[in-house]
């Protein structure tokens, strides 16, 4: 029987892209109350919302997924709005679940939090040695303060909050949308976009030289439920997949998945955003068991073969 299988569950922003993925691995598990808080009921940065979720949702545990995320062009266009909304939902609901005597809360973090010039694989231990790379400075150190207060509350009140270091997802069910998209489905959707048009090539970001890790949204799902079973320490962990792929071998590789024959013209007036991204993911295995499972090449077939069938 899992820890969780009897526990009064909420997870916010489950009915999101990572969010699904979650409640169905907990649902898989055993768990049959979960509590689902939506945006037009419960705005998360609003502490009088927050208060009337503990309150009508009385939870045991909360997985805290719900934040506002994009890619480099949404982080430089919004950096007041993804530091205040992501700080303001995070400090919030920690400070609620103490006040309600909460059993266990998950907060998730964000590569982005890490320092521009972190040695690659980033460790966990070099999280405060250096400011993140500044086009999502304001997204990292907001959810890096989650993990001041985590440590701040368990020293102080026993609380029981723990933080998890997301590398970005990927898969089926990931956002599209253009304006505010991450790397893996702007290209795959500008790929698509370009063959229905009839157009020969296709306008990048950068010089294509930075390098990034991506976790599979199911790895990811699994990494965050085991994590919320077995983990009940202050100290961040790494989730990720462990590798790096330059963004020149991704724009290959999704070209050719797609099926898209024409140019790639890279816009070098654009920010690469930092040189290189690859966590180290030893203490995940290490601490509750968790290592990625997914091919790379695998799980980018399965997410462009669901838009391919969604987008028709």
């Amino acid at each position: 029987m899992s820890y969780l299988e009897d526990k009064r569950i909420t997870v916010t922003g489950g009915g999101g892209f990572l969010g699904k993925y979650v409640v169905k691995k907990l649902q898989d598990r055993g768990c049959d109350d979960i509590f689902i808080p939506r945006r037009k009921d419960y705005d998360l940065v609003n502490m009088d919302d927050v208060k009337r979720l503990y309150t009508d949702a009385e939870p045991d545990i909360v997985i805290h997924l719900a934040a506002v995320v994009g890619g480099i062009g949404a982080n430089s266009l919004n950096p007041g709005k993804f530091f205040y909304d992501n700080l303001m939902m995070g400090v919030q609901l920690i400070e609620q679940g103490r006040l309600h005597g909460l059993d266990k809360f998950v907060a998730i973090g964000t590569i982005c939090s890490y320092p521009k010039f972190t040695p690659v694989p980033f460790r966990e231990d070099d999280l405060w040695n250096g400011y993140p790379e500044d086009t999502n400075a304001p997204y990292g150190l907001a959810k890096k303060m989650l993990l001041v207060q985590s440590q701040a509350y368990r020293q102080q009140y026993g609380f029981n909050s723990i933080f998890l270091l997301l590398v970005n997802l990927y898969g089926p069910g990931d956002n599209f949308d253009p304006c505010c998209s991450h790397v893996i489905p702007a290209l795959i959707r500008k790929c698509f976009d370009a063959i229905e048009n009839g157009e020969d090539e296709i306008v990048v970001w950068g010089t294509g030289n930075a390098t990034r890790e991506f976790v599979y949204v199911e790895d990811a799902s699994e990494a965050i439920v085991l994590a919320a079973e077995n983990y009940n320490k202050s100290e961040p962990v790494n989730i990720g997949a462990g590798f790096e792929i330059s963004i020149k071998e991704l724009v290959d590789l999704i070209v050719e998945m797609t099926g898209f024959n024409g140019t790639v013209i890279w816009d070098t007036t654009k920010p690469d955003g930092q040189l290189r991204r690859c966590l180290d993911t030893l203490k995940a295995e290490k601490e509750f068991g968790f290592r990625a499972k997914y091919k790379f090449e695998d799980g980018l077939k399965n997410m462009i073969d669901w838009y391919r069938k969604t987008r028709d």
